[in-house]
């Protein structure tokens, strides 16, 4: 399909990933045209702007209880285990689910990552916002599969006591999760290992832990503070 001549079905394909109900392998096609598009590029951010103001007058609303009982269910987190099944249940509530807000944001740093010069050295084959419990934006997470590193960056001014480092989690489906780094100061970049983009991975996730990472080599000991999830370009 070729959508480069049809203003109207490009503003429409546009609004509809930032509104997230793009999905599947339509969202991935989408994904690869803003790779290649600068100008659909700017047309997606136009409807970040237009849309994100909206999350701020929905209404909360509560689910059904069953609901989180069948997440709960299937992920194995009623037993009150040890180690990370007894961790993750305690910060469910955290994590549970991304709304239009951090769907907006992810468009948009989106959009940033692909409009900078690109290093002719690299390959940005994935990218991840990492939002904290208000939805914002707060941790640009970048996988270049050509030379095999990870970066991060910390987009917000939050400050870490000196004691205190964070760190980054891939989290499978199941099992213990798998550090990726310890982050000292803003930015880091790191070796990136094959299990970080395994088709396994649920989710990332930064924790508070103590100076130089967790203690125990089984995974975090420290609160979840930002979460998201891997954005194939």
């Amino acid at each position: 399909m070729n959508i480069r001549n049809n203003v109207a079905l490009r503003e429409k394909l546009a609004a509809e990933y930032v509104l997230g109900t793009l999905r599947g392998g339509a969202r991935r096609r989408f994904e690869g045209w803003m790779f290649q598009d600068a100008d659909l590029r700017n047309i997606t951010a136009q409807w970040q702007q237009r849309l994100s103001p909206m999350a701020e007058f929905a209404g909360s609303v509560q689910p059904p209880k069953s609901v989180w009982t069948g997440i709960e269910r299937r992920l194995n987190l009623k037993a009150r285990a040890t180690g990370w099944e007894y961790w993750i249940k305690e910060n469910i509530a955290f994590w549970r689910g991304l709304g239009i807000a951090s769907s907006g944001l992810a468009a948009l740093l989106l959009v940033v990552v692909m409009n900078k010069a690109p290093d002719d050295n690299s390959k940005i084959a994935y990218v991840a916002t990492l939002n904290d419990d208000k939805a914002q934006a707060a941790m640009l997470v970048t996988a270049d599969t050509r030379n095999h590193t990870l970066d991060m960056r910390l987009i917000t001014n939050a400050q870490i006591a000196a004691d205190k480092s964070l760190e980054l989690w891939a989290v499978p489906k199941s099992g213990n999760p798998r550090s990726l780094g310890v982050l000292a100061g803003n930015r880091g970049k790191f070796k990136l290992p094959d299990t970080a983009l395994s088709g396994d991975v649920m989710l990332l996730a930064v924790t508070l832990e103590p100076k130089g990472g967790s203690p125990n080599p089984n995974g975090p000991t420290g609160p979840i503070i930002y979460k998201g999830n891997w954005v194939r370009l």
